[in-house]
């Protein structure tokens, strides 16, 4: 196996998550088999108990792990399908090495940070390094660890004292290590920075690593004399400074690597050029240009909780992307908090509540994520579902976006008394959404309903159907601790709302229409953690279509067989 390590200096946030699936997406293109593991050395066992301000979405796998955004980065980039096991957190090794010393394990040995946890550490990345996620046989042929946090962190230290003894153990061979760093521009005469670049590599040497490759971020081009310094004072070869600068969108990264010959140098350093060919990266750079040309665009309102950090939403976002690229149009998304839209709210102003209706209806679509607790939960009723589903405006639930249609529905078609979910209402007289029966109320962590789970069509001329190109079934990511209540459903059809998704039980809701409204669909499911660039999803696409006047003449070829 050979391993490229990507580490963090400076600052957090300069996108290694972004550059390890880029750095994948090359290797690739020159036809090796990638796979991909991210450390996140926080204490939790995994991302599902994290809020979305503190850490961004939680990303589903198939799986049911819940894991760090990142992964979703890597899973669209690399067309992979992860597991669990590829989001190492320190929570995890620690559980699994004090799991060992209750059995006894140790043979009585005092356990320590070195050798167990480092051991552990090592173990369980060569371990799932091996595991196929391209549903190819056998192991991949490189493996792209990335190390969240910075260099110098405290709670860094065991993983890098762990794979500096990996890097040792394999060999020079067969180990890669890429530093990403930030070169800051400071001054009126804008000098490009080396000295945090300098500071950082210097702290990971003291630590016994000795980065191949810098991937310097910066806003523009770096200069050939600030390559040279970076070279002089760093221990790294001028041609092994690699310079991801500012550009329209992600999908340019890849190309910049390329541009700049990485994976020559790469496959050099992995002693792999025998069995590796020029990328073929035809495909990547019409997208990234698409992207980058598109003229017409589509305004999508998206009503949520967490808007305030689009991290929180990322793969809903990327998800749009994906689909409005597909109908060659730039996406235009407007934010929107689903507390504004409320007309009772204590902390709201007028302007802000205007402003939020304003920006909703002048929308071409309206989308509602998923989420958990109250609080917006009225706004999203009343504008999301109520208006979308009035005024004929396309119109996509998921997950909670989903339940929040069958309360509106149930409250203001069906006219039942005080129907909610008895998340928000634990006493209302007509629940329509219910606690799941094998639910947890004691613990958070992994009690939900998760991972890959399949849904059978019930009707196949219905809308969803069709943008699944009339497939029996589709298996879809889910993480939901609440779903509609079956007991009511009869009543909600006979009013005109449509099931025409259910779980292989028949018992449990899993896709919503409105016959009656142009595009009008709810997923208990989430459809965005399995779309990918040039692959997107099909309610995603359905829902920009129907924003454009592209959906009925799409179904038709879907129907034809002609797509």
């Amino acid at each position: 196996m050979k391993y490229v390590l990507v580490t963090g200096g400076v600052v957090s946030g300069l996108g290694k998550g972004v550059t390890a699936s880029s750095i994948g997406v090359v290797l690739k293109a020159c036809g090796l088999r990638v796979t991909s593991i991210k450390i996140d050395p926080y204490l939790n066992t995994d991302a599902g108990t994290m809020s979305p301000f503190e850490h961004g979405e939680v990303f589903v796998l198939d799986d049911g792990g819940e894991v760090d955004l990142d992964l979703g980065n890597y899973e669209r980039f690399l067309d992979a399908r992860l597991t669990r096991d590829n989001n190492i957190t320190t929570g995890k090794i620690y559980q699994s090495v004090l799991d060992k010393e209750r059995r006894g394990d140790f043979l009585g040995k005092t356990v320590q940070v070195v050798p167990h946890i480092t051991d552990a550490i090592k173990i369980w990345v060569e371990s799932v390094s091996v595991i196929p996620v391209d549903g190819k046989e056998g192991p991949a042929d490189v493996c792209v660890i990335e190390l969240g946090g910075t260099v110098g962190d405290i709670e860094s230290m065991p993983f890098i004292e762990a794979l500096r003894q990996l890097y040792f153990s394999v060999g020079q061979d067969n180990f890669c290590l890429i530093h990403v760093s930030l070169i800051p521009v400071l001054g009126v005469v804008g000098e490009q920075k080396t000295k945090p670049t300098q500071h950082s590599v210097r702290e990971l040497r003291a630590l016994g690593l000795t980065p191949h490759f810098l991937a310097c971020r910066s806003a523009e081009p770096l200069l050939e004399s600030t390559k040279q310094k970076l070279s002089l004072f760093c221990h790294v070869p001028v041609g092994n400074i690699l310079n991801i600068h500012d550009f329209p969108n992600i999908w340019h990264v890849p190309l910049l690597l390329r541009n700049q010959n990485a994976h020559h140098a790469i496959l050099n350093q992995l002693y792999l050029l025998s069995v590796a060919a020029p990328p073929d990266l035809q495909e990547w750079t019409k997208r990234a240009e698409t992207l980058v040309n598109l003229t017409s665009s589509v305004r999508i309102a998206m009503v949520g909780k967490y808007v305030g950090l689009s991290d929180s939403y990322l793969s809903v976002v990327k998800a749009l992307l994906h689909a409005c690229i597909a109908c060659s149009l730039k996406p235009l998304v407007d934010w929107i908090a689903a507390s504004d839209l409320e007309d009772d709210s204590t902390k709201l102003t007028p302007e802000a509540h205007a402003a939020a209706w304003k920006t909703l209806r002048n929308a071409a679509c309206v989308l509602v994520p998923g989420g958990f607790g109250d609080r917006g939960v009225r706004g999203m009723i009343l504008a999301a579902a109520k208006y979308a589903r009035e005024n004929k405006v396309p119109y996509l639930g998921i997950c909670l976006g989903m339940q929040i249609s069958v309360i509106e529905f149930a409250q203001n078609v069906v006219v039942l008394e005080s129907a909610n979910s008895t998340e928000f209402d634990p006493l209302t007289p007509n629940p329509v959404v219910i606690f799941m029966p094998e639910g947890s109320r004691t613990h958070m962590g992994s009690t939900m309903r998760l991972g890959s789970r399949r849904t059978l069509f019930q009707t196949p001329d219905c809308i969803t159907a069709k943008l699944y190109h009339s497939l029996e079934y589709v298996d879809e990511r889910h993480r939901h601790r609440y779903e509609v209540n079956p007991e009511i459903v009869g009543t909600l059809e006979e009013a005109g709302l449509k099931f025409v998704g259910k779980d292989e039980s028949g018992q449990r809701m899993e896709i919503l229409e409105l016959p009656s409204h142009p595009f009008y669909v709810g997923v208990q499911f989430h459809p965005e953690f399995k779309s990918r660039p040039g692959r997107p999803s099909a309610p995603f696409l359905g829902l920009v279509m129907a924003a454009t006047g592209q959906l009925k003449a799409y179904v038709s070829k879907c129907q034809n067989g002609t797509l």
